[in-house]
């Protein structure tokens, strides 16, 4: 769908490429109204950069819908639609881009993005939430190193990190704070080393406790997936123990699977734990706002072990997070990942820590 906005293009482009960035996009806009930095009917634009993953792009149409709904306008995107797909994009993206006075994002370690910041020149950049790679952006922002995701950290870089490593170092100088340029990020993260001139706004989930419930709460106990399998991080064998573990330990019935889970691992999930495999058509923290959901929700350490707290605040609900056992990361995982995964739980507020379990 082409923006709703005037000759002069939209005051506000966001770029999205997954469910919960477009979620926080939409949290960013209610809370920059309630403060007062982005009025009402500022021409904000959102672009869905779509992935090829049904899951995910089923999850972002509904989202889009949503979005609708609050009177953003929305651009879809086929931005993986075939090698000339990018180019088509990025071509037609450039003349708003140009013209836009703010420009949010999700991923400012995506490549699509990372070309993008090339051709604004907006001097207002913000960016919001995409969960734990939040913290990692901020800290390397601040120590002045590249930008890479944590679970590729300490690996070499392959050809095309080399070759990309030029479009990277700008983006990185453009999410630098400069004179004339101001630059936010948007988290419900803990965030504990700051960039000189960045400011961080708190993401409570204003938006969504106001949209959603509260939910129904059932008597039993929830499970949340994570793609730590396909990230390469952790062995799918000790994933699959430590899943029955949890689920026996706890009574859990339900399984809300990870948009990124493949279904060979789903599957063998189902049949080996008898856990029912839920595929959620939004991010959690609207599904758990709606409930109904489980009085106890368990999960490995993830963004949600942030996010549900705080979607949640003023219900019964308990969130419980399980530690990732040493011995279940693959020998490929990277050598930060045990240090990062551990620090995703220790830094979580109101949720009740459980030991790594063994089968």
């Amino acid at each position: 769908m082409s923006p709703r906005a005037g000759s002069t293009g939209p005051h506000t482009l966001a770029f999205v490429e997954s469910p919960v960035q477009l979620l926080n996009v939409l949290e960013w806009a209610h809370s920059a109204v309630h403060h007062g930095t982005a009025p009402p009917g500022a021409g904000l634009t959102l672009v869905v950069l779509s992935p090829n993953d049904p899951m995910t792009r089923g999850q972002l149409r509904r989202m889009a819908e949503l979005a609708r709904d609050e009177g953003h306008s929305v651009r879809w995107e086929e931005a993986r639609g075939g090698t000339t797909a990018p180019f088509h994009t990025i071509g037609g993206l450039a003349p708003l881009l140009r013209r836009a006075r703010r420009i949010v994002m999700g991923d400012p370690f995506s490549r699509y993005v990372q070309l993008l910041l090339t051709i604004t020149r907006a001097p207002d950049l913000v960016v919001v939430d995409d969960g734990t790679a939040t913290m990692e952006f901020v800290a390397q922002l601040a120590q002045g190193e590249r930008l890479v995701r944590w679970h590729r950290r300490g690996g070499r870089p392959g050809p095309r990190d080399v070759l990309f490593a030029p479009v990277s170092a700008s983006a990185r100088r453009r999410l630098t704070p400069a004179k004339g340029r101001t630059v936010e990020v948007f988290s419900s993260m803990p965030i504990d080393s700051v960039p000189d001139g960045v400011r961080v706004t708190a993401n409570d989930f204003s938006w969504t406790r106001a949209r959603f419930g509260p939910p129904r709460i059932t008597k039993g106990a929830d499970l949340v997936g994570t793609s730590l399998v396909e990230t390469g991080v952790v062995d799918p064998d000790r994933y699959l123990e430590a899943v029955r573990a949890l689920a026996r330990t706890h009574g859990a019935t339900r399984y809300f699977a990870h948009r990124r889970e493949s279904a060979d691992k789903l599957h063998r999930l189902a049949a080996e734990t008898g856990l029912e495999i839920v595929r959620p058509d939004l991010p959690l923290e609207l599904i758990a706002r709606r409930g109904p959901i489980g009085r106890t929700i368990l999960s490995f350490p993830s963004t949600v072990v942030h996010t549900l707290p705080l979607a949640l605040v003023g219900t019964e609900v308990r969130v419980a997070v399980c530690d990732i056992d040493p011995n279940w990361l693959t020998e490929n995982a990277s050598p930060r990942a045990q240090g990062f995964l551990s620090g995703v739980t220790g830094t979580a507020r109101d949720v009740h820590r459980l030991s790594a379990v063994v089968s």
